[in-house]
């Protein structure tokens, strides 16, 4: 649910938001077009991602969506 001055996008936009968040693949907004996607936290390339929530937000628009970014570690078996 929506919450109020707060544009967010639909469920199956922000899906596909942060499916190709998880996939580092290039993001667009889903609802505008635009390439001006905002990642808080920014990704850093020399240390390894670390797990907690995500905020993408469109500058074109104004939509957001955030989610809990899980971060799969490698279990060493004995």
């Amino acid at each position: 649910m929506g919450r109020r001055h707060v544009k967010e996008f639909r469920p199956d936009e922000a899906l596909s938001l942060i499916s190709a968040d998880r996939e580092i693949k290039a993001l667009s907004c889903p609802s505008c077009g635009s390439d001006a996607i905002e990642r808080t936290p920014g990704r850093s390339k020399t240390s390894l991602p670390a797990a907690g929530r995500v905020v993408l937000t469109c500058g074109a628009c104004g939509r957001l969506v955030s989610y809990i970014d899980r971060v799969e570690r490698s279990v060493v078996a004995h």
